[in-house]
This record gives C-alpha cells, structure tokens and sequence, in this order.
C-alpha cells in the first residue's frame, strides 16, 4: 500500500489440518484486515478437494514437488479471485516464510498470473529483516502464528 498499490487479502487454507487450525489462521486474516482497514476473502474450507490434488505427491518431502503444487493451487484461487474483482496484479506472503524459497515462489506467481492475465508484483517479503518484523507486528497486534506450514503432511514431518 506504500507503494500505491490498493490492496486486498485473499486467504486459501483448504491445505491446512486440522479443521481448527484452519479458523484459527482465519480469524488472524480477518483480524489483520480490520486493523489494516482493508478487505479480505476467505475462500471455503474444503481439504478434501486439496488432498484429492496433492495425494499422488503424499510421498514427497516436506519442500518437494507436493509443496510446490501446494503453492500453485493457492496462487491459482487467487488469481481467480483477483480476476474476480477486477484487479490487474497479484503478489503473495508467501516469501516471508525462511522455509520456503521465494524465488520458486515468484517464478510460479509469475506463471499464474500469465496465464490469468495479472501483473505479478514479485517481492521476497523476508528481505530487510521482514520475517522479524512480521513476527514483531504480529505480537503487537496479538494475531495467532502457526509453527508448521499447515497440510498433514507437514504436521507429520514436526
């Protein structure tokens, strides 16, 4: 938004498990937005759609090949969501995450958003100390974090 760029959230959890973890993260999102003052979507809870997407990768590694599916599916409903609404860019939180490689990230978003025919704003949100003060913010505002990615399969790998 400091850059001029009207924002609004969007939040895919159908990967995440249990059910209860899913509300939890939710209701952070809504949260975030009202003290942000900007709109969010959820999309619908539906993890059986997602493992029915992902369950040829079950065997993969944590960061492997599902991981990246993982990411397109969720960059996919939200470029729909973006098309939706009439946006014309698209970016994710994803890359604030030091678990995760942005750069393959940005790559996927920018394929996405191609094919949807979106702007992709690549930004690595970690840079700068960013996951630090994501985390720093997050306290102040006394929003939930999760300590694992989310999916079963990341819930088995802790």
């Amino acid at each position: 938004m400091k850059e001029g760029y009207e924002a609004e959230g969007f939040f895919y959890g159908s990967n995440i498990h249990p059910a209860d973890e899913f509300y939890k993260r939710a209701a952070a999102v809504e949260s975030l937005s009202k003290t942000k003052v900007i709109e969010s979507y959820t999309m619908p809870y539906d993890p059986d759609r997602w493992t029915i997407e992902t369950e040829m990768l079950a065997s993969e590694p944590e960061g492997g090949k599902r991981c990246l599916l993982c990411f397109e599916l969720q960059l996919i409903a939200a470029a729909k969501y973006a098309v939706l609404r009439g946006a014309g860019f698209l970016t994710t939180t994803l890359t604030i995450s030091p678990h995760k490689d942005p750069y393959v990230i940005n790559a996927i978003g920018e394929r996405v958003s191609t094919e949807y025919k979106l702007t992709w704003v690549s930004r690595i949100w970690r840079k700068n100390d960013g996951f630090k003060r994501s985390l720093d913010e997050s306290r102040r505002l006394g929003l939930y974090r999760q300590d694992y990615c989310g999916c079963i399969y990341s819930i088995r790998s802790r």
